[in-house]
């Protein structure tokens, strides 16, 4: 039977995990592949640093260049995370003619184009089902299953930590300092948890979705990226009582013509923030540290990917996958049989966050006097905006009282003049709260 050797960098979580995964369904590979798959070199940081699952010492070395340049590596496998010296890696690899396969979120999304362009100049192949929602095969069906529709939008709950916390919040009641504080015991959340809560773990996963939906390289600095630091209690209650669940979502929309869209329909908004899920949307039970991806394209309708989104396990699963791939295009001479990355959309640009359209939630916090809403109105209305319903909660809060307005369909930048102008009303004691609502239509 023809053998692949791989050769891995990096032996920590992920990478023990895949070399155990191996070490148990690898027969199970060769039998439907027809291949053997062979792991000659594994890269580490340190012989003996903790890791999940045990490997061999005799596999182990501390050179990363020395497995990329072994001649008997057909495969090099990324699993070191980082975007300086792992770059170089997945560089100095593909320079080689060698097949890459990544998990590194974080790098593609800072600097996938030239790697997809290195890949393509060396006639090589780049994979990375890994890099986004774990052991859930979105990367696959949008290179492969999808190819033939036009991806209208796409939303992600792509970050367990996030949605783990809102769960917790909306099932116990409890604060979002008080679920993140058991999240880190519980190793679900790191002891800095910026990168997952600041909304940027999903950011690098969602613009990667959005290249590979889209045809144009999606710069990360032109994604609007929103936290759930800012969502309260008292937002996941009355969210309830109006019927909806708050999600961290990521979302990609194609734009027809409309305000800010070019002649073709070339504008995509791509961006990060909470947002109001209708309790009877599929994506409002997708819960604690669980992923979810809801694709609608032209053709296909609307598809839901739901799994374990991060984990040791469910990460091999995906990077196995990848293996597949790359054992059998080497195994049929065709080192490139789908392109990682295509840019076809030449004129495809992300839509500024000020022109992207939604309906708001809006919770505030105003003196109890009649007149109040007149007030607030009158300011919704100078920047033209509907209001659909008004939520009083009973109950005061301190000298005031939450008063709590569902919007029509707006301008971002129209809510943030009226919002800005209602604050400095006098009978507004607090800075208003909006959250985006998504009615998935």
């Amino acid at each position: 039977m023809q053998q692949v050797n791989l050769g891995m960098i990096g032996g920590g979580t992920v990478g023990s995990g895949v070399y155990h995964a191996l070490e148990q369904n690898g027969d199970l590979m060769a039998s439907r592949l027809g291949l053997q798959i062979n792991i000659l070199r594994i890269a580490v940081k340190a012989l003996n640093e903790p890791r999940p699952y045990a490997i061999p010492e005799s596999l182990m070395t501390t050179d990363w260049a020395a497995v990329v340049k072994d001649p008997k590596v057909d495969v090099v496998i990324e699993l070191a995370g980082g975007t300086t010296v792992a770059r170089a890696m997945v560089l100095s690899a593909l320079e080689s003619g060698k097949p890459v396969i990544t998990a590194n979120k974080a790098l593609l999304s800072a600097y996938g184009e030239e790697l997809f362009e290195a890949a393509r100049k060396n006639k090589a192949n780049l994979y990375y089902e890994a890099s986004v929602a774990g052991g859930i095969p979105i990367i696959k069906s949008l290179r492969e299953g999808f190819i033939g529709n036009r991806i209208t939008h796409l939303y992600g709950i792509v970050n367990g930590t996030c949605n783990y916390i809102l769960t917790r919040m909306k099932l116990e009641g409890a604060e979002f300092e008080t679920v993140l504080d058991e999240a880190q015991r519980l190793g679900y959340a790191e002891a800095d948890p910026s990168l997952d809560v600041d909304g940027y773990d999903s950011l690098h996963k969602i613009g990667i979705l959005a290249s590979l939906a889209h045809g144009f390289w999606v710069n990360p600095r032109d994604i609007y990226v929103e936290g759930i630091r800012q969502v309260t209690q008292a937002d996941i209650r009355f969210a309830n009582q109006l019927g909806y669940t708050i999600k961290l979502l990521g979302i990609i929309k194609r734009i027809p013509d409309r305000v800010g869209a070019n002649n073709n329909g070339s504008h995509v908004q791509v961006s990060v923030y909470p947002v109001l899920v209708p309790h009877s949307h599929v994506l409002a039970n997708v819960n604690n540290v669980f992923n979810a991806v809801f694709v609608r394209g032209d053709l296909v309708g609307d598809t839901l990917f739901y799994g374990r989104g991060a984990g040791k396990d469910a990460t091999a699963s995906a990077v196995l996958s990848d293996i597949a791939d790359a054992a059998l295009d080497l195994k049929f001479d065709t080192k490139c049989r789908v392109p990682p990355f295509v840019p076809h959309e030449k004129q495809g640009a992300v839509l500024p966050i000020d022109a992207a359209v939604s309906r708001y939630y809006v919770r505030m916090h105003v003196v109890d006097q009649p007149g109040v809403l007149a007030s607030v109105a009158a300011l919704f209305a100078e920047n033209h905006i509907g209001i659909s319903s008004v939520f009083q909660p009973e109950g005061h809060e301190g000298q005031g009282v939450p008063l709590v307005v569902m919007t029509h369909e707006a301008p971002n930048a129209a809510m943030h003049s009226a919002l800005a102008k209602i604050r400095q009303l006098p009978v507004s004691l607090a800075e208003p709260r909006m959250i985006r609502v998504e009615d998935f239509e």
